[in-house]
């Protein structure tokens, strides 16, 4: 078979990955096989591929290919999710550069654009994921605003209202401008920022007396609803019971007391403004305090800012200060240092506001999903470190924020009936809602009972957060909300895997871990592998502002698909934060090519089968295989612990260093000569095997071997093969290779340092003081290409020497060398090595160095002192010997 001498990564990577879909290895049906699961963390519907995603999915797709060779009916089920603020900001934004404004709109006309643009963009990241290799079940893939996924959000949000954990509520909540919508806590980044606080004097009504407030948010003032101050903050006795006046706008308001006040912040004096921060409302409600609300849904000023009417909130601030600054309100200003909160996805300034809103009650929901990371072990988080984050969150956990003033997502299914805040019922369809709005009606003998139509109810014109669908996700993909004893749900449920971002530990990791508890009574899966975040060599966060994200496309096209994977796993540690460099893309990139040189290597050796096995190759075969087998181990140790890079690097150095540089060494036959049929089969079987545990690193490069070693069929495909079988280990083999390979380096190094030709045949004998096996004595004198190997019991005479621990072995030095030149040579590194020697022992006498240093710095130049004395033996011996 005619194979080429270079690897092409593109043509081979579309190759395979057609003939995978063609034959359809990645779908799963239920069967009598343990099924291994894993579900996709559905990105963005309209994302695109960014090497955060990238990482993710390399490492999924390493365990289900795995998985699958272990003989598991491996199941990953791949989809995307809706992303309700960021896809709507996209349709908004089109909409807007066609002059088209989003509140022109009825709901189902927005809604067609916004499908429009799922249609058109949705699914390009699952595309582009196949570039990757990555064998997902795309049968089965997923859309959080599917109709069936939709009807299971919808009957979880009924079912929740009916057990009296979803309520609604006027509450202070975190709203956004920019997307116009509210934020649950956790979608709320807080941000040190450099501000100023501004100090203002409100005039004490009838009197000229004055009162001085700092405030960092000047811009206020118009929503001012009282001064506190602390009762006990003598200061201010003569305030008690007065009342202030608000500048500018000349509300008068009422000076109260509370010990909220903290008598050493600013002046002591409090401005409170109820609808506008969550503590002023706290107190507010305590006082019964009026409640002005200023700012539009935009945060611009509404008639309640007077003049500025109509302003932004940060134009305001800067105007608002120059007028009062004018009327000698403001007496000055201070730089001043807070934490501003700002929106996750738009990045805009969070305004506190009040509003009535959906919640669902987290408290007593939270409780398994906490007994099962932290106290059962039912869900394990790897690495460990996380599970103090998770306690964190979970134990102060807050009821969430589920409702979302925007159109693109699944619609609250509640349906207001009358005016007021209560008249409303939830139900899962608009028919199964007026029955109930009916029978309300009747039981409060309302007149509207009896001509109250379906068409008069109301739907409320909310959305749920994105979050609320996707808590579901390793249920709803399977079913397992709207039947619940589907097959399919029973059979992959609870999943086995789940890789992620640490970002989205209580977004979403967490939530699912709930849903779970509540829906199955059961987790939603056992592991939790969480990826670091991936960062340039500067330990920046990859961004596009920053422009230090590389484009993942363009990678795969630069280093093939084999080798951008090999190049992210070998930065990333789990857990850790993945300092990406491109030339790890590079060192992949050789290794494919390393793998496709040995390959050709092998395929290119004439076999004849008329010789014999030589005892070298016989001894090297059984080596290898004993060290493949520990390699094994080694590697299901790795993947047990999630340490996929290290189960890598440890397949790495076996293929490079171990089959490459000395197996195939070892066995390489003679310029010209063939190699015996004995042999071949085996490192061929053996090169069969390393394709397996390579697979799931390097697909296309492994399936492309694979075939070309023998033809072989669809059911024969590598991608379906068999993980290699646990075979006994030679531990005592392994260890004489070990002190074999040390000789043979020492070998090598001689000839060239001596510049020995390796042509040359040479003489070899030592002082076995080790009695080491003689085992690889025909691998040591093939390797070394000696004309002689002696065993002998004193020293050499004339002959170059080193050690291997206590042996020591000579090389004849006849028709070898100089020997003058090597005497002078010697005598110099001699000379070097003993001033090196008394210089190191005059610190280690030197008393208050050795009692002063730390204990590894005194270690290191003991060892210096150890390899001195060794080295100053071993070049006497030399000299000796050539003397």
């Amino acid at each position: 078979m005619d194979i080429p001498s270079k690897y092409n990564a593109f043509s081979i990577e579309q190759k395979w990955y057609n003939y995978w879909m063609e034959h359809n290895y990645f779908h799963s049906k239920p069967d009598n096989r343990e099924p291994y699961t894993i579900v996709i963390p559905p990105p963005n519907v309209t994302g695109i591929l960014h090497m955060g995603h990238m990482l993710n999915n390399t490492i999924q797709d390493v365990l289900i290919r795995r998985a699958r060779l272990l003989g598991k009916n491996a199941c990953w089920v791949p989809g995307t999710d809706h992303a309700s603020i960021a896809t709507e900001a996209k349709v908004v934004a089109r909409l807007k550069a066609k002059g088209i404004d989003k509140n022109d709109l009825t709901r189902d006309e927005f809604l067609k654009h916004a499908w429009d643009w799922t249609e058109e963009y949705g699914g390009v990241i699952l595309e582009q994921l196949k570039k990757l290799g990555c064998s997902c079940d795309w049968e089965r893939t997923k859309f959080t605003m599917d109709d069936d996924m939709s009807e299971a959000v919808i009957k979880v949000f009924v079912d929740l209202h009916n057990k009296g954990l979803i309520y609604r509520g006027y509450r202070m909540v975190n709203w956004d401008p920019e997307a116009q919508t509210t934020l649950s806590d956790e979608e709320v980044v807080h941000e040190e920022r450099q501000g100023l606080l501004y100090y203002l004097e409100y005039k004490i009504e009838g009197s000229d007396q004055k009162l001085t407030i700092a405030t960092t948010r000047p811009e206020t003032i118009f929503g001012d609803t009282a001064i506190c101050i602390n009762p006990n903050d003598e200061r201010f006795t003569h305030l008690k019971g007065k009342k202030a006046i608000v500048p500018i706008c000349g509300r008068v308001i009422p000076i109260i007391e509370d010990e909220y006040v903290d008598i050493e912040f600013g002046t002591g004096c409090l401005k409170v403004t109820p609808a506008h921060d969550e503590n002023d409302k706290v107190l507010g409600d305590k006082h019964h305090l009026e409640v002005v609300d200023i700012f539009n849904a935009d945060a611009s000023l509404n008639s309640f800012g007077m003049h500025y009417e109509g302003q932004d909130r940060f134009v305001v601030r800067k105007a608002v200060t120059k007028e009062l600054e004018a009327a000698g309100i403001l007496v000055k200003t201070e730089n001043h240092t807070n934490k501003v909160g700002t929106s996750e996805r738009t990045k805009a300034v969070i305004e506190p506001r009040l509003s009535d809103q959906w919640f669902l009650k987290m408290e007593d929901l939270a409780k398994p999903a906490i007994d099962a990371v932290l106290k059962t072990g039912e869900v394990k988080l790897f690495p460990k470190k996380f599970e103090n984050t998770y306690r964190h969150w979970m134990e102060n956990i807050r009821d969430w924020n589920i409702s979302r003033q925007l159109l693109w997502g699944q619609q609250i299914p509640a349906y207001f009936y009358g005016d007021g805040k209560e008249d409303f019922v939830v139900a899962e369809t608009r028919e199964a809602a007026f029955k109930l709005a009916k029978e309300k009606l009747a039981a409060n003998s309302s007149a509207l009972a009896t001509t109250f139509k379906i068409e008069d109810l109301r739907q409320d014109t909310d959305a749920l957060d994105t979050w609320f669908s996707s808590w579901l996700w390793p249920m709803s993909v399977f079913d397992g909300i709207r039947n619940p004893e589907n097959e399919e749900i029973k059979y992959y449920y609870p999943t086995n895997d789940l890789v992620t971002g640490p970002d989205i530990l209580f977004f979403w990791v967490a939530r699912m871990i709930v849903a779970g508890y509540e829906y199955k009574d059961e987790k939603p899966f056992e592991n939790v592998y969480l990826t670091g975040l991936v960062r340039d060599k500067q330990r920046r966060k990859m961004s596009k502002s920053l422009g230090n994200s590389p484009d993942a496309l363009k990678l795969i096209e630069d280093y093939g698909a084999d080798g951008v994977r090999v190049g992210l796993l070998l930065s990333s540690a789990a857990g850790n934060d993945l300092m990406f460099d491109e030339d790890l893309c590079q060192q992949g990139k050789q290794f494919a090519n390393k793998i496709w040189n040995a390959f050709r290597l092998v395929q290119g050796w004439e076999v004849d089968t008329t010789i014999s096995q030589p005892n070298s190759s016989k001894i090297a075969v059984e080596w290898f295989n004993s060290k493949f087998q520990q390699t094994i181990v080694e590697i299901e140790d790795h993947f047990s612990k999630y340490r996929l890079s290290d189960a890598l690097m440890a397949t790495y150095k076996l293929i490079w260093d171990d089959f490459a540089s000395w197996l195939l060494e070892i066995i390489k036959p003679a310029y010209q000569q063939p190699i015996d049929a004995k042999t071949l089969k085996s490192v061929t079987t053996i090169f069969e095997d390393i394709l397996k545990i390579l697979h799931p690193f390097m697909p296309f490069l492994t399936e492309e071997i694979w075939h070309y070693i023998k033809e072989r069929s669809p059911e024969e495909a590598l991608i379906i093969s068999k993980w290699p079988e646990a075979k006994p280990i030679n531990e005592t083999l392994i260890s004489e290779f070990d002190f074999a390979s040390e000789v043979i380096s020492g070998l090598r190094n001689i000839r060239k340092q001596k510049n020995i030709a390796f042509k040359d045949a040479i003489g070899f004998s030592v002082v076995n003081s080790e009695n080491v096996a003689t085992t690889f004595d025909d691998v040591i004198s093939k390797l070394g290409n000696l004309s002689s190997f002696n065993y002998v019991t004193e020293a050499v005479e004339g002959a170059l020497t080193y050690r291997v621990k206590s042996n020591e072995y000579f090389i004849p030095m006849e028709g070898s060398i100089d020997v003058e030149a090597e005497i002078a040579k010697l005598t110099e590194e001699l000379s070097y090595t003993e001033g090196f020697l008394k210089s190191v022992q005059k610190k280690l006498s030197n008393e208050r160095f050795v009692a002063g240093a730390p204990e590894q710095v005194v270690a290191s130049e003991k060892k210096k002192e150890a390899d001195a004395l060794a080295k100053i033996e071993t070049i006497k011996s030399s000299l000796a010997s050539l003397g």
